[in-house]
């Protein structure tokens, strides 16, 4: 027994120290060699994914400062990893459990909260103009009745010439209600032969780039909350949003139903016939 025991200690004792702990490699390690492996560079990198060479360059060094945010940084890196042939799942799980878990999805919030009250511009009040023009008629009116004398028939006239300023009441109206129309029926009129794409900016502003199929920036910049953009191209439009949660999108006639978190970035690309179901 005493020799077993003897035997069995030393044994353990060597592969515990003789097995050294395996590093797990650093998600920039692993996105430059899977890069070289498929025989890329930063420059092509960079093209297929609109990001920046670079913040391409600092990712491949685990230096995620240039990205402008852990929520930006995730989608960096699955951007990125989609281009070298890996699947984003488990860096982003990495980049979640080295940087405080995973980030909640409205710290973008507070990024625009100064530019939520600057879209609340403030509406004519028709209703107090009309009121007002109405009162100063009526007491036109009033002052020429008691004035006695001849002054009845121009009174008349006066009450008669109030008429049509209550025609000008539904004018407000008019101007209001059609602009929903027009949205509607340009993504209605959307051609078959094309392919159309439709961004409106409704609980935030958001950061969108737009390229044509071959490659040509349509757009690149901030829409602001209540803004939209149209774009049109004969095969496929490519798009980048930074702050998918708050953009409606329309394709080819059809809304996209796809439920986007607010802060969260979506590189999306679509053709004729798109959305399959929409």
């Amino acid at each position: 027994m005493d020799g077993q025991v003897e035997d069995h200690v030393p044994d353990g004792a060597d592969s515990d120290t003789n097995s050294p702990a395996v590093e797990r490699p650093s998600i920039g390690q692993v996105l430059l060699r899977a890069r070289i492996a498929a025989d890329l560079t930063v420059d092509e990198v960079s093209g297929s994914t609109r990001v920046r060479i670079p913040i391409v360059h600092a990712i491949e060094e685990d230096d995620f400062s240039r990205c402008g945010g852990d929520v930006y940084a995730r989608g960096h890196i699955r951007m990125i990893a989609r281009a070298v042939g890996l699947d984003p799942g488990p860096l982003v799980e990495q980049f979640d459990s080295e940087h405080g878990g995973r980030p909640v999805p409205t710290p973008a919030a507070p990024l625009f909260e100064a530019e939520r009250i600057r879209p609340e511009r403030p509406r004519p009040n028709w209703t107090a103009a009309m009121v007002a023009a109405i009162v100063a008629v009526v007491g036109f009116v009033g002052f020429t009745a008691f004035g006695g004398g001849d002054d009845g028939a121009k009174t008349k006239q006066v009450a008669e010439g109030a008429k049509p300023a209550k025609s000008t009441k539904p004018s407000p109206t008019k101007s209001a209600d059609p602009k929903p129309e027009p949205s509607d029926s340009a993504i209605a009129a959307a051609p078959l032969d094309k392919v159309t794409v439709k961004l409106s900016a409704i609980d935030d502003k958001s950061w969108v780039s737009a390229k044509s199929s071959n490659g040509k920036l349509l757009f690149d910049g901030t829409l602001k909350k209540g803004d939209s953009k149209t774009f049109q191209d004969d095969e496929q439009i490519d798009l980048i949003l930074g702050n998918a949660g708050a953009i409606e999108l329309f394709v080819n006639g059809k809304k996209v139903e796809d439920e986007f978190e607010p802060g969260q970035v979506e590189r999306l690309s679509y053709t004729q016939g798109d959305p399959e179901a929409g």
